[in-house]
């Protein structure tokens, strides 16, 4: 099969190359899947440039797959050949801990990151541990839907996290993939906040506005009003200093990043404990993604008929769709035709 290798560690020139490799084995618990689509997230620029380390290389990236099943292991009871599924960050993790048996396997020790410590969806075809593949909802075309398994998973996450109230003022810093989702669920599960969009591209700010933002700014106008929950979805931190200056007494910040980029060392030393920490503000990082996650944002998703802006890339064009994603040039989510 094609399957796009990171061999080593890219810090500047992001050139993936295409190899033709084994169509994997799989074991009695697992399931082969045709990739038919696979979102590009900007966990993969983490991976590729050496912020986020990979358990081995080479290793195929993609964690936002959706596709086909074409083989299911002895033990697999709950798929069928050609079911559609879809596959996010969570690949698997060990389900006996306490942290598993709490519900948090996100949490687990040995979590396995999809696309980072086992191949991904940047090939023709991959597999996973059957408890963590989900049904595809089937008002979901599998290029839209493709977003929805980390974007959408694990920004869901994040607004579970921010804990805020019908009513309450929301604040997302950064509009890429995660965001506007995230904008689209908060207005169903809180129709009476406000939500307010910080963004540095005016298309970012033109596309949250016709989400149905209550108003979207750059960092530098003047907001002039408190918010009492934030989720930050951008790769730097001057966007958590400005946030924290924004958040109500009592207010949450809430990171939805694995790794930050040292783009502008320094910037943590502007916060200011009386301004921007003290009366109970509080910040909260997210980290990976649940199964429970998944299944209730597929639920919601397919309520609302929620509709990621996407850009789709013909397989050949994955290195554009990077680069350009590191060049902050995006508008939605990015998206791999793969089959």
């Amino acid at each position: 099969m094609r399957a796009y290798l990171l061999r080593d560690i890219l810090e500047t020139n992001i050139n993936l190359i295409v190899d033709n490799i084994k169509i994997p084995n799989v074991d009695d618990e697992e399931i082969l899947i045709k990739v038919e689509a696979c979102g590009i997230c900007h966990t993969d620029l983490d991976i590729i440039e050496g912020r986020l380390k990979p358990a081995k290389l080479p290793i195929v990236l993609g964690h936002q797959i959706v596709g086909e099943v074409v083989q299911c292991g002895r033990s697999v009871e709950n798929f069928s050949i050609g079911d559609r599924v879809g596959v996010g960050w969570i690949n698997k993790a060990c389900g006996v801990c306490n942290f598993c048996k709490s519900g948090f396997e996100n949490l687990c020790d040995n979590f396995i990151a999809t696309g980072k410590d086992v191949n991904g969806g940047y090939a023709e075809y991959t597999k996973v541990h059957a408890q963590y593949a989900f049904f595809m909802p089937g008002t979901f075309e599998s290029l839209v839907a493709a977003p929805l398994m980390c974007a959408g998973g694990v920004g869901y996450r994040s607004l579970k996290l921010a804990g805020i109230r019908n009513g309450q003022k929301l604040a997302l810093t950064g509009f890429g993939a995660s965001g506007h989702l995230v904008l689209q669920v908060a207005k169903y599960l809180y129709p009476d906040s406000e939500i307010f969009v910080f963004a540095r591209s005016p298309e970012q700010r033109e596309l949250a506005i016709s989400l149905g933002a209550t108003a979207a700014f750059d960092y530098n106008d003047n907001f002039g009003g408190k918010v009492n929950a934030i989720i930050d979805t951008t790769p730097v931190w001057s966007p958590i200093v400005h946030g924290l200056g924004i958040l109500e007494k009592g207010g949450r910040l809430v990171i939805n990043a694995i790794r930050k980029e040292d783009v502008d060392k320094g910037i943590l030393q502007k916060i200011n404990y009386e301004t921007h920490l003290w009366l109970e503000k509080e910040i909260k990082s997210v980290a990976n993604v649940t199964k429970i996650d998944i299944v209730e944002f597929l639920d919601i998703a397919a309520k609302i008929h929620i509709r990621p802006k996407i850009e789709i890339y013909v397989f050949e064009e994955l290195n554009k769709a990077l680069n350009e994603l590191k060049s902050g040039k995006v508008k939605g989510a990015k998206v791999l035709k793969v089959a």
